[in-house]
């Protein structure tokens, strides 16, 4: 007995497992296709991601040595101000020398104030000269005078400048010691 292939118990389940076959093909084929774009995609990152490394690594060693030169650079300007401050205490001693030598200037502006009782013609001049001595005695206080506050300010800067040299330094300090790790 055959039955007409209509009729046939057996093809539902054929044409059932038919389309299954099918959908399973096309199901199998789109993740391939999402597979093949995502391992593109990841490869895309993967270059994009070691092309950043290296710049990274390429900026820490530029940056370790801008801040290898500021170390060096604070480490010249605390000697040259060092240097600064001995002239300036030098200045200073002479200054004082200077106006211990001033000081005798007072008897010589009393003779020369007789000098003009006698000379008439002479004394004119003699006053101011005298006059111009008591302006530079002044000044010479002032001078001495800022000197006093310049010293003090340039001891404050020597040492401003020694703290900011640790400090650069102690930032350094962990870049040098990364520097043997990158390439």
């Amino acid at each position: 007995m055959d039955m007409p292939p209509e009729l046939d118990p057996r093809r539902p389940i054929v044409e059932v497992m038919a389309r299954i076959g099918r959908e399973t093909q096309l199901t199998i084929d789109e993740r391939e296709q999402h597979f093949k774009i995502t391992d593109t995609v990841i490869g895309a990152i993967s270059v994009l991601l070691i092309i950043l490394g290296v710049f990274n690594i390429y900026f820490v060693r530029v940056l370790y040595d801008d801040l290898d030169n500021i170390v060096a650079t604070m480490e010249s300007m605390v000697t040259k101000l060092e240097r600064v401050d001995k002239d300036m205490v030098e200045i200073a001693d002479r200054i004082d020398a200077f106006e211990k030598h001033m000081q005798h200037m007072a008897p010589i502006t009393g003779y020369v104030t007789s000098v003009t009782r006698r000379l008439p013609r002479m004394r004119e001049d003699m006053v101011s000269m005298a006059l111009n001595m008591q302006l530079i005695n002044q000044d010479m206080v002032m001078l001495r005078t800022a000197v006093g506050t310049i010293t003090p300010s340039m001891l404050q800067m020597t040492g401003n400048i020694s703290l900011m040299r640790r400090d650069v330094y102690q930032i350094a300090k962990p870049m040098g010691s990364l520097n043997p790790i990158l390439p």
